[in-house]
């Protein structure tokens, strides 16, 4: 039966939890034991499908087709452990559920109430798969004191009464500030944060605490005495230079070995760190560096796009360079000429993203880099710009475009080069989807089969000729066009495993250029680059001189 330990935090909202509880998952899986980590969101929303990315950042999705806070992606990249849909609920999906149940006559006719009815959903949430790992690690988002997320902290407390003693352990993030007129780190608001944790009915046996410089050890004295902690269970969670730090870093303040006293394990498994310590070798010993244009319309916020910012560092990691990304908002292009800000960038990214806004730009960057020979990677959307550049420049289809952007009748004539997906195969079975269909959840989600060419690029990346990579879009490249777009050089190097659904696209006589249907960038890890940025950083490196 696992063993649990709750995250929660404090202070002020951003210190790093997530981070944290993915750095605890990797140092317990580095001492010989099995983990999977939880994320417990406040918002009302059921999930963070139809979250804007300005709001939110990105959407993480899950093998088996959730759409997640974006922590899960911290979870895999550092403990290589797939999600699941059971790794992630809100406030939202649990009043959700308690409501169905209502409706069916399940509470038979009681009157429904935050407890137990509310708390007892979240337990139960919790519970799932309490037998398959040695340690289950729950994160509560937000802070304490937040009053959207009182009924999770009552939950989880309810939840460590009922386990056996020793069974549970609360680790506390907060922040630490430093005073610069009084020359020292100040104690007291965590302190109150804690006292705040207790007023709840929760006592914190660790004490992570942000900071930008070591602590000393009168304040270590102080936090211990006033937050009733072990002096050794007061953790310095530093600033670091990579995130990719954080595992060996948690490791020399003693978190793992704490977490191991707190559940009174010992002796204590020896770890084996050389996963971490490769990890961090090459986040320092980089030789070289390469400028990444990521070319996109959510630029204003990284966590937009952070699954392809990490993704595009572990390609760097393996290649040993350092991998400069900078955000170009493409509505810049629909005004000005694209050579201008690109000549200078050894490769071009074009991610994801929904709407026509600022498509017009992306498609001057995907021509851009085809003419130049620029190394190329179009995800998702990235890949169906690609297409509909080649289709108005190439392939003769001058009003080329997608239902995405030109749907409404009457608006303007143009040609689907791109259109709505209303029917696709999942398994077994057919999913069908309308135009006008809730937006939550109705996309083609999750993971997917891609059948390769043998002699294509992606082949020689993976690897192999069948691969299974996630997916999220309602959107398709419509393969009627395949013909006419082959006979200008463009190279349909995979396919559904129904040979219906284009997968990826390559260009036949260009360096490096790949659009990819899917997203690649969610099942990347610093200790396995996803193949494709790992080759498209390659393919970077190699350009011997700017553009």
């Amino acid at each position: 039966m696992a063993r649990f330990v709750f995250i929660t935090g404090g202070v002020v909202s951003s210190l790093g939890k997530g981070l944290a509880s993915a750095a605890l998952g990797a140092l317990l899986q580095a001492r010989g034991f099995s983990v999977r980590l939880r994320k417990l969101d406040p918002y009302l929303n059921v999930d963070p499908g139809t979250m804007s990315p300005f709001e939110h950042g990105e959407v993480f999705v899950t093998d088996d087709g959730a759409e997640t806070d974006l922590d899960l992606g911290h979870y895999e990249r550092f403990t290589g452990v797939a999600a699941r849909m059971t790794d992630s609920i809100s406030s939202g999906r649990v009043y959700s559920n308690v409501l169905e149940k209502e409706r069916r006559g399940e509470y038979l006719g009681k009157t429904i109430q935050v407890i137990p009815h509310v708390t007892n959903e979240i337990k139960d949430f919790i519970r799932i798969g309490e037998d398959e790992v040695d340690f289950m690690l729950c994160e509560i988002g937000g802070t304490v004191g937040d009053i959207e997320g009182l009924p999770f902290f009552e939950a989880i407390r309810q939840f460590a009464q009922e386990k056996p003693r020793g069974q549970c352990v609360f680790m506390h993030l907060t922040l630490l500030p430093y005073i610069g007129a009084a020359g020292e780190l100040k104690t007291k608001p965590t302190q109150h944060s804690v006292k705040e944790l207790r007023s709840i009915g929760l006592a914190p046996d660790i004490l992570v605490c942000r900071a930008d410089r070591p602590i000393p050890a009168k304040e270590r004295e102080k936090l211990a005495l006033f937050c009733n902690v072990r002096p050794d269970s007061v953790i310095a969670a530093l600033d670091l230079k990579s995130i990719y730090e954080a595992p060996m870093a948690y490791h020399r303040q003693g978190l793992d070995q704490a977490v191991l006293d707190a559940f009174g394990i010992s002796p204590a498994p020896r770890p084996n760190l050389e996963r971490w310590e490769d990890v961090t070798d090459r986040v320092d010993t980089a030789e070289g560096e390469v400028r990444i244009a990521v070319v996109g319309k959510y630029t204003q916020l990284e966590d937009a796009y952070k699954s392809v910012s990490e993704a595009l560092t572990h390609g760097g990691m393996a290649n040993r360079v350092k991998v400069r990304a900078e955000w170009v908002d493409s509505e810049i292009f629909e005004r000005e000429d694209p050579s201008v800000y690109l000549q200078d960038f050894h490769a071009i990214l074009v991610p994801g993203g929904f709407g026509e806004r600022g498509t017009e730009g992306m498609i001057k960057a995907a021509q851009f880099a085809r003419e130049k020979g620029v190394p190329y990677l179009g995800i998702c959307l990235g890949m169906q710009i690609a297409v509909i550049e080649a289709a108005r420049n190439l392939a003769g289809l001058k009003d080329a475009g997608s239902e995405e952007f030109d749907h409404e009748a009457g608006k303007k004539r143009f040609t689907p080069v791109v259109y709505h997906l209303k029917e696709w195969v999942k398994g077994n079975h057919t999913v069908a989807r309308k135009v006008d269909d809730d937006k939550g959840g109705t996309m083609r989600l999750g993971a997917y089969t891609a059948i390769l060419r043998p002699d294509s690029k992606t082949a020689k990346a993976y690897g192999t000729t069948e691969i299974e990579e996630r997916h999220r879009h309602r959107y398709e490249v419509d393969g009627k066009y395949r013909e006419k777009l082959e006979a200008c050089g463009m190279v349909f190097a995979g396919m559904s495993p129904d040979g219906r659904l284009p997968e990826i696209i390559e260009w036949k006589d260009h360096p490096w250029f790949v659009g990819v249907q899917f997203h690649p960038e969610l099942k990347s890890k610093p200790f396995a680059p996803a193949p494709l940025f790992r080759d498209f950083i390659r393919a970077a490196k190699e350009v011997d001189r700017l553009v």
